[in-house]
């Protein structure tokens, strides 16, 4: 496995985390990177794969709104706070490579995602992410 696909699967995994903690939470640089470092300690996530993963996060955070905008309009039927926690969260880092990471290309980036679906998602979380990604691709094009 890549250090690109353990740096995927820690942010999911942090994200999903996340989800269950105080939504109050401070999404600051530094805040990020003190929780990031504890959870990667506890999980021991790769520490090649680690800059990536708080790439990942922060930027994730960062562009959140927008990410979750894109989720909310090419998931037709489902709303995001109905998706399971895997799939929207590795929905967020998906897309966010789709949307802002020039140096991974769209099918690497759906690709992966479908993978690890496969991985920690449900038997229907696969095809439920990539029609999702290939929607919000196409409307890209």
């Amino acid at each position: 496995m890549g250090t690109r696909r353990r740096a995927r699967e820690a942010a999911l995994q942090f994200l999903f985390q996340d989800d269950f903690l105080d939504q109050g939470r401070s999404t600051n640089a530094a805040e990020l990177d003190e929780r990031f470092g504890a959870f990667s300690l506890l999980y021991q996530v790769n520490k090649k794969a680690r800059p990536y993963a708080r790439a990942l996060i922060g930027g994730i955070f960062d562009k959140l709104d927008d990410i979750d905008g894109a989720i909310r309009a090419h998931a037709t039927n489902w709303r995001l706070e109905r998706i399971a926690a895997t799939d929207r969260n590795l929905l967020r880092v998906a897309i966010y490579e789709l949307l802002f990471q020039d140096d991974v290309p769209a099918q690497v980036a759906i690709n992966e995602a479908v993978e690890i679906a496969k991985r920690f998602g449900t038997q229907e979380s696969p095809a439920f992410v990539n029609g999702v990604l290939d929607a919000v691709q196409q409307s890209r094009q």
